[in-house]
């Protein structure tokens, strides 16, 4: 991205210059990857300042699954996948219970009123934090850039270049999970809706609250497969866009045309397409999915040839972004296309700054059993 685009869209900052400068060597050894490099911008980093809280108490299992205990191959099914995905490797996973669902907006409204909780978006941006994940001399942005504010999708008017994601996200001041789309947006009449605009640091604190926690990418993976083996998608193999509706991705021409065909534009409320083998909703498609872990690029190339319960790196490594620390996204959105993001795949893994909120990412939660 052009430097002067890049200050003027300066939260945005995943969106720096290694995607565009490594896009063709990376593309010609996966094909979905040209413009994968990084589909999840991150907004102004800033350290967790959260309004501390408490469990509830809480020890119900109510609307999660018990997912059986297992040992699956975790790692790519396709020559979409990335080198990140590879290699292939044997995990075994405890028995766990997970969510049916994303968490939905009536849900984190009740954690939001029983804490008093406020989210990262709704919080102002520290500079002093932001400038230590930015190239050396960076320009301090404007007083009227440094408000509270999250990323909102804005469809184009027509065809752009896929590696400027400036085209398509816009810093919006008064954007957060009361307001997904901006001031005037509302989630009234949309409590069954997944929450969004939720950072990494609000998905684990409400986690806390609810006695539970993120799910492990081992974890989230197994139980996307729905005790299917060795398949590309949470319902098989049959591709996204064949037979009727699977999942809430964006049918058409990435991002400028969606043909609408699973009936939704942007986000659907929860348990609108058919669940996986596990009794799961929305494992592909919808909002990407906050996981517990680091991302770290090379760690399957490290990992054990067969190990139990991971629970991810030591650390994050991200060689396009080293100076910011990420963490696992997983499932994909409403906004994932095959010539752009087939983040639908059940071995697709996606990272960004744990500060991140945007309009299409959410998350489930976990319990031991």
């Amino acid at each position: 991205m052009r430097l002067s685009i890049y200050l003027s869209l300066l939260p945005v900052c995943s969106l720096l210059f290694s995607c565009k400068e490594n896009a063709g060597a990376e593309a010609a050894r996966h094909p979905d990857s040209v413009h994968a490099c990084m589909q999840v911008p991150a907004r102004f980093p800033q350290k967790d300042s959260s309004t501390p809280v408490l469990s509830s108490g809480d020890t119900s299992t109510a609307n999660m699954v018990l997912i059986p205990g297992g040992t699956f191959a975790m790692g790519a099914d396709t020559n979409q996948a990335n080198a990140d995905e590879y290699p292939k490797h044997e995990v075994t996973v405890s028995a766990f219970y997970i969510d049916r669902t994303e968490v939905t907006n009536a849900e984190f409204e009740k954690f939001v009123r029983a804490t008093g909780y406020i989210t990262t978006a709704e919080r102002k941006p520290d500079w002093e934090e932001m400038k230590k994940t930015l190239p050396p001399g960076t320009p301090r942005p404007p007083d009227n850039q440094l408000v509270a504010a999250s990323l909102v999708f804005k469809q184009t008017q027509g065809a752009v270049d896929l590696d400027d994601y400036g085209q398509w996200w816009a810093w919006v001041p008064g954007a957060d999970w009361r307001h997904p789309e901006g001031p005037g947006s509302t989630i009234k009449g949309k409590e069954d809706y997944p929450v969004v605009q939720v950072s990494w640091f609000d998905a684990m604190a409400y986690c806390k609250w609810a006695g539970k926690q993120l799910p492990t990418e081992a974890q989230w993976e197994f139980a996307a497969r729905g005790g299917l083996i060795n398949t590309i998608y949470p319902w098989g193999n049959e591709h996204v866009n064949a037979g009727k509706p699977k999942a809430n991705t964006w049918e058409g021409k990435f991002p400028y045309s969606n043909d609408k065909k699973d009936g939704y534009l942007a986000l659907a409320p929860v348990k609108k397409f058919a669940a996986n083998g596990y009794g799961l909703y929305d494992m592909a498609g919808n909002v990407w999915e906050w996981c517990s872990d680091w991302y770290d690029a090379a760690y399957y190339k490290r990992a054990n040839r067969h190990s139990i319960d991971p629970k991810g790196a030591d650390k994050s490594n991200d060689p396009s972004e080293p100076m910011m620390p990420k963490r696992i996204l997983r499932g994909g959105s409403f906004l994932c296309n095959d010539s752009y993001c087939s983040g639908y795949r059940v071995s697709r893994r996606m990272r960004s700054s744990p500060d991140t909120g945007l309009e299409h990412t959410g998350f489930r939660c976990v319990k031991k059993v």
